[in-house]
Formats: C-alpha cells, structure tokens, sequence
C-alpha cells in the first residue's frame, strides 16, 4: 500500500476548501469574497504542483 504524502494532501485539502469558499462568497454576493478565493485557489494548486515536481525529482513518488 502506497504511503500517504502529507504535503500534497494538505495542499489538496486547502484546495478544495478555496474552491467551497468560492461558494460560499458566490451565495454571499461578495465580490472581494469571490476574488480572494480564487486567488487562493490559484496559489495553493500552484504550490501543490510546485512541490509535487520537487518530490518527483527527488525521487520521493
């Protein structure tokens, strides 16, 4: 059984709450909400892609 990589899981995680924040200032009609989340979406998958090359040239996948 494959070993859970908790940096990308985390990283996975805060995704998914970003994109549920998107929702929620959608319901909220908050623009500055709806921009905030998207960004953070932007940043966390970027950095979860970023780290996910680090541990693939490590050898860590």
């Amino acid at each position: 059984m494959n070993q859970v990589k908790l940096p990308l899981l985390i990283c996975a995680i805060l995704a998914a709450v970003s994109i549920m924040g998107i929702g929620i200032a959608i319901s909220e009609k908050s623009i500055t909400g709806i921009i905030g989340a998207i960004l953070a979406v932007v940043i966390v998958m970027g950095i979860g892609f970023k780290t996910k090359k680090k541990m693939r040239e490590n050898g860590e996948l």
